[in-house]
């Protein structure tokens, strides 16, 4: 008997995806959205929140971050027993808290997919789970569900810490740069005379823009960014003057220490090379 899963937000970007990935691995897949239309005719289109998640094996929450917490609370106590509720917003703490004080008769699965609607295949995905109650159990779920996928385990405040740098911090960057590009009346020109950077950071923007207004709002509302934000804006601003003021030796210490630490971990020869022969595949006409 085919294992059933219950995808509310079933009609969202990611919602969508999910849909697809566990119809295409067997699944029953009921889908429930009150949003946008869920367009797959193979997917059993619940009626109501209640009838989507009464008899399902497991329940995904693709819904925004900020309802998840009340949805989980809503939800927990119609989930049949040794269900599982499947959460994977950005941002944990809230989320946790809530999956923490369910019902003992449904299991908690917190995990953050680190991929977008776009990614073709899960062999390789980066998936982060956060251990709620049974952090083996949890894990080996998830891995069950997701075969071939990369885990990374780590705790709920970790989390959002490491969160807050690599998608926090990105997007409020990108989204300060997107705005810069659309007040361009000359972009055309722009990207006659851009080079590979540019080119490059051009399209991590783009990419970042076609995400709703309400995720990006999400993600760079994340408290654990406030410090990694007022460290970024405290050392644009001290570079910029000490640019202005001619003090060219502190702006090119700077650049060697930060040069110095980065190539302990990371293979700074090798970086424009893949920089280049990513943006030339992206670019390479079929």
């Amino acid at each position: 008997m085919k294992k059933s899963i219950s995808i509310l937000g079933a009609g969202g970007k990611m919602g969508t995806w999910f849909v697809k990935f566990f119809l295409a691995n067997g699944y029953q897949v009921i889908g429930y959205d009150i949003e946008n239309e869920i367009k797959d005719k193979a997917v059993i289109k619940a009626e109501s929140l209640v009838g989507a998640i009464l008899k399902a094996d497991y329940v995904m929450l693709c819904t925004p971050t900020r309802r998840t917490p009340e949805i989980i609370r809503l939800i927990a106590k119609e989930m049949k027993r040794e269900s599982y509720l499947i959460e994977i917003s950005s941002q944990k703490s809230k989320t946790a808290a809530s999956l923490s004080k369910m019902p003992a008769k449904v299991n908690p699965l917190c995990i953050h997919p680190m991929f977008g609607p776009g990614t073709k295949k899960i062999i390789g995905q980066h998936i982060i789970s956060i251990p709620i109650k049974d952090a083996k159990k949890e894990l080996s779920v998830a891995k069950s569900l997701f075969p071939g996928a990369n885990f990374v385990t780590i705790d709920v405040i970790e989390h959002d810490k490491k969160i807050a740098v690599i998608l926090g911090l990105t997007h409020l960057i990108n989204v300060v740069f997107a705005n810069i590009l659309a007040k361009d009346d000359k972009i055309t020109l722009t990207e006659k005379m851009s080079g590979t950077t540019f080119k490059a950071q051009k399209i991590l923007t783009e990419s970042i823009m076609t995400e709703s207004p309400e995720l990006i709002e999400t993600i760079i509302s994340n408290p654990e960014i406030r410090r990694f934000a007022e460290e970024f804006w405290r050392d644009f601003g001290r570079l910029l003057t000490s640019v202005q003021e001619g003090k060219s030796e502190e702006v090119i210490d700077y650049i060697k220490s930060s040069q110095e630490r980065l190539a302990k971990t990371s293979d700074l020869e090798n970086a424009h090379k893949k920089l280049t022969i990513m943006v030339n595949s992206i670019e390479k006409k079929p």
